[in-house]
């Protein structure tokens, strides 16, 4: 099974802060839930990374780049590793540190000094090797890390050096935007570990919170909610 739970969870705002503050005014409720934990909005259906603006490109990513009406200049290609891309007409652009919006900008400018009018330009990220997650909580190493390929939740707790031993590993809560909406799934590290349960796939703009042993905090109150659901599978 996937998720143990998962809950549509109506926030105040999306950011860190004003999520737990919502939690604990008791603002965030949850008002659905089910098995499984789909991909976010930031991922298409092919697996292509869609996610927020500010995402920057990395290298060896792979680009889809368009220009309206030219379908000559239209290709697929990787960003080298030191952050380059080649095109024609205006041959090497730096893509990486930049993002979308900024390359698809400066290849417009690039073009228009090629001689083509009013070049209208669209830059799709198709493969993603740098995209980011947050690890919160009860880890040793709290902080946003990049992720690259396909990365699970046990992955991703180690790039944070682990947990912090005072926490619990039965409430591991992922975060994720599904259809517009913020959603929360809780997990059992004991479980994962153990082969009981699978290791589901974290990725990128999604936040995992790991609660502390014990603890009564707004996290630990908003598992136990995720808890009473239809579906819930008890550890």
């Amino acid at each position: 099974m996937l998720a143990i739970a998962l809950a549509v969870v109506a926030l105040v705002s999306v950011g860190c802060t004003a999520r737990s503050g919502a939690l604990r005014a008791g603002t965030a409720r949850a008002v659905t839930a089910t098995e499984s934990l789909p991909a976010p909005d930031s991922t298409s259906a092919s697996g292509a990374y869609t996610g927020v603006s500010d995402y920057h490109i990395g290298p060896l990513d792979l680009l889809e780049v368009k220009v309206f009406q030219v379908e000559d200049m239209d290709r697929e290609i990787r960003v080298n590793t030191s952050g380059f891309i080649s095109l024609p007409l205006i041959g090497a652009v730096q893509a990486g540190g930049k993002t979308v919006q900024e390359l698809e900008s400066e290849i417009a400018e690039m073009l228009s000094q090629a001689y083509l009018q009013n070049p209208q330009v669209s830059v799709f990220v198709k493969e993603f090797t740098s995209q980011r997650v947050t690890l919160e909580g009860a880890v040793k190493k709290p902080g946003i890390f990049p992720i690259t390929g396909r990365t699970t939740l046990l992955q991703a707790v180690a790039l944070s050096e682990g947990l912090d031993p005072l926490a619990d590993p039965r409430t591991v809560v992922v975060f994720r935007t599904i259809d517009g909406q913020r959603m929360a799934a809780l997990f059992d590290l004991v479980l994962i570990r153990a082969g009981e349960a699978e290791d589901p796939r974290i990725y990128g703009d999604d936040v995992v919170v790991v609660e502390k042993s014990g603890a009564r905090s707004a996290i630990k109150n908003f598992a136990d909610t995720l808890r009473g659901f239809i579906g819930f599978r008890t550890f």
